[in-house]
Parts: C-alpha cells; structure tokens; sequence
C-alpha cells in the first residue's frame, strides 16, 4: 500500500512538474516576442542617437564638456516577481525630465536631439535587460523541471510500477501456497476421519 501511495504521488507529482514546465515555457514564449520587437527597435535608436551625437561634435566640436554638466542617473531599480517559484527581474527606470542640463548659448538643437535620444536609448537598454535576463532565468528553470520531470516519469514511476508488480506476484503466490497447504490439510482431515 505504501508502493502504491508512493506510485500515487510520482504520477501526480510528475502532472504538476509538466503543467510547470508548460506555463513557464508559455511565459518565456512571451517575453521571447517582446525582446525580439525591442532587439529590432533597439539598434535603429542607438544608431540614431550616435548620429545625433557625431552630427552636435560636427558642430559644436566636443560634447563631453556639455556632457559632465547632465547628472548621473541612479533612478534603475530591480525588483522581483515569481512565476511558478521562478523569480523574473523587473527592472525600472524612472523617467527622466526632458530638461536640458546646459546653456543655450554655446549650444544647438543637435545637442538636444543627441541628448533625448540617448535618453531614448537607455530606456530601450532596460527594457531588453529585463527581458533578456527573464529568458535565461526561465529557461534554466525549464531545463530543471524536465530534468525532474524525466527523472519522476522514466526512473521513479517505472520503479514503483515493478515494485507493486513483484509485491503482488509474490502476494498471489503465497495466496496460491496457502490455499494449496490448506487442501493438502483438509484432504489430510478428511482421510483421518474415513479412518
């Protein structure tokens, strides 16, 4: 009975590991089609704002002086959410204030545009962060769970199944015994009291 329980448990233990396995592959799916449509987005803004960039150093000469003057921005946060016991990163990044950090009067529009879509950029950048590490962290918890899957379904299940096949031939035989044994002592009865 204890085989049996044990069998009991493998199977469904094995139906939940699978129903894992298909929501977190589902999930990552998703953000699959989410990271490729940033990926594809991502290169035309970074190509975009370098040539913004080249185009203010064309005009302006160096920016790097103008550049110092913008603050570092600390504001990217990560928190996590968990999908089936997986914890995905969700990485924020507050939005900046379209303002402008130097003067006008030593610099052009050029510099504003390089600027914004730089800002533009970093933005992008985060979003593909997050969703690229959300991939990696479900595909290695998928490749767990099919690997306990597997193990539950071609070792333990398969296990178990000739455990309670050999308990119940041995249980049928010594019932096969018993019941001979209890027809040899009943013929022997039986001969005794024709005696």
């Amino acid at each position: 009975m204890a085989v049996q329980k044990s069998l009991a448990l493998a199977k469904l233990g094995y139906e939940l590991m699978d129903r894992k396995k298909n929501i977190l592959v589902r999930e990552m799916m998703q953000l699959i089609d989410e990271a490729k449509e940033v990926d594809r987005n991502i290169n035309a803004v970074y190509a975009r704002a370098y040539e913004s960039l080249k185009v203010a150093n064309i005009t302006l000469g160096l920016c790097s002086n103008f550049a110092r003057t913008v603050p570092i921005d600390d504001s990217i946060e990560v928190d996590y959410k968990s999908v089936m016991g997986v914890e995905i990163p969700v990485i924020t990044a507050q939005e900046t204030e379209k303002k402008n950090y130097y003067g006008f009067e030593s610099t052009n529009s050029l510099l504003d545009e390089a600027y914004f879509s730089f800002n533009e950029a970093k933005r992008m950048t985060v979003k593909l962060a997050e969703t690229q590490s959300a991939i990696f962290r479900l595909a290695d918890a998928i490749k767990k769970t099919q690997k306990r899957a597997n193990a539950l379904n071609n070792i333990m299940i398969p296990q178990f199944t000739e455990d309670i096949k050999f308990i119940s031939e041995a249980l049928d035989e010594k019932e096969r015994e018993d019941f001979t044994r209890l027809k040899v002592v009943k013929r022997y009865k039986e001969e005794k009291e024709n005696e």
